[in-house]
């Protein structure tokens, strides 16, 4: 019997965002941040906000043009002198 498409995960490789860490992800991420002491009991640790960037496509396409445009040399001014 095999498992329903809506219930399937995207898997570890995937890197699927979970909400709620376990206790050793929220050490370690507290080390990282500076906020862990040694000695410090991991019971009680303060919750972690888990936040999934997602990129604007608008934004990406507008930083495509304005790149596009700089790289391109300036036409030289013809007529006006």
């Amino acid at each position: 019997m095999s498992i329903h498409s809506s219930l399937r995960t995207a898997g570890k490789a995937g890197g699927a965002l979970r909400n709620v860490l376990k206790r050793h992800e929220r050490v370690r991420h507290m080390m990282t941040q500076g906020a862990w002491t040694e000695g410090r009991s991991a019971l009680g640790l303060p919750k972690i906000k888990q936040m999934k960037l997602k990129a604007r496509k608008a934004a990406a396409k507008e930083k495509e043009e304005t790149a596009a445009t700089a790289a391109a040399p300036a036409a030289p001014s013809s007529g006006s002198s």
